[in-house]
């Protein structure tokens, strides 16, 4: 049984920077990490990756050859690494045995609510390699100082979750810049919670440029509040404790807390609905630098 996430997001929310920090995170609290980048448009690694899909296929070249622009060019490479799976799993079954794995995934979100390449391919994983993964859904933190950009953001992460219907963790990423972003209307409570959205319809009504989408915004609004489903845990990728919160998160949803665990049902449910009680925080975070593009080697 192998543990992993699956790491999605739009487009500069950080998701190669938070697989840089979680990989060191873990390897200091005792786990090895293998970071597999399947972004065909992720040229600039700040992490040394033990599989890499420019391996197997360059987005540059599809664009070049089948005159694609990106975003059609990335859906082309799902498509193609989702026929090549063989080559995938041949790099993975060297990892499985003492590997934790994170799949850094590209930034185009319709690989993740629309299309099913990338969802196809992940069922096929975990039935064939017997993976426990769960999808770490990042968006940047600065969407909740804009409220239309917010609702956005809510209505991408539960369309994502009943898409891909994997154990599901959003995040609010770069939380540690929030207040470079402007005042808030709200404490932070309310957009991590994501409770009674009728306030936030206020907000949006007042701006000349959403009032005439009031209708609509209170309807969306009454559609995520109805699923119930969405929140958000803050994360601040260079702090440890903020780091440690979200990993005690992640091995709940995924069942690394039962691994090597032998006992009846209660006790099972006992450690699911208590707080875990691991001491993530004995080892000093390493406080990663980003390494310089020119720094970076052209292969991993």
């Amino acid at each position: 049984m192998v543990f992993g996430q699956v790491v999605i997001g739009p487009p500069g929310s950080g998701k190669t920077t938070y697989c840089n920090g979680m990989s060191q995170f873990l390897q200091l609290i005792g786990r090895k990490v293998a970071v597999i980048n399947l972004d065909p448009a992720n040229d600039a690694l700040p992490y040394e990756c033990a599989v890499n899909i420019e391996d197997l296929i360059k987005l540059s070249d599809v664009m070049v050859e089948h005159s694609l622009g990106p975003n059609g060019g990335l859906v082309y490479c799902m498509d193609y690494l989702q026929k090549n799976i063989d080559w995938l799993e041949s790099k993975l079954k060297p990892l499985l045995k003492e590997h934790y794995l994170l799949f850094d995934f590209p930034g185009q979100v319709e690989l993740f609510f629309l299309h099913d390449n990338a969802k196809n391919m992940i069922m096929e994983l975990i039935k064939k390699l017997d993976l426990r993964l769960t999808a770490v859904h990042l968006v940047d933190a600065h969407l909740c100082s804009d409220p239309g950009k917010y609702v956005s953001a809510l209505l991408l992460s539960l369309s994502t979750m009943l898409h891909l219907e994997l154990p599901h963790v959003n995040v609010l990423s770069k939380i540690d810049l929030i207040e470079s972003y402007g005042k808030l209307a709200f404490n932070l409570d309310f957009y991590t919670d994501v409770q009674d959205l009728s306030y936030l319809q206020n907000e949006i009504s007042q701006d000349p440029r959403s009032a005439k989408y009031r209708k609509l915004t209170k309807e969306l609004c009454e559609v995520i509040e109805d699923y119930g489903l969405v929140n958000f845990t803050p994360l601040d990728i260079q702090d440890k404790e903020s780091v440690g919160n979200l990993v005690k998160l992640i091995d709940k949803s995924n069942g690394y807390i039962f691994a090597g665990i032998d006992a009846s049902a209660v006790e099972f449910s006992k450690i699911a609905v208590g707080p875990v009680d691991w001491d993530y925080y004995r080892y000093p975070f390493l406080t990663y630098k980003l390494i310089p593009n020119s720094q970076i080697p052209s292969t991993c």
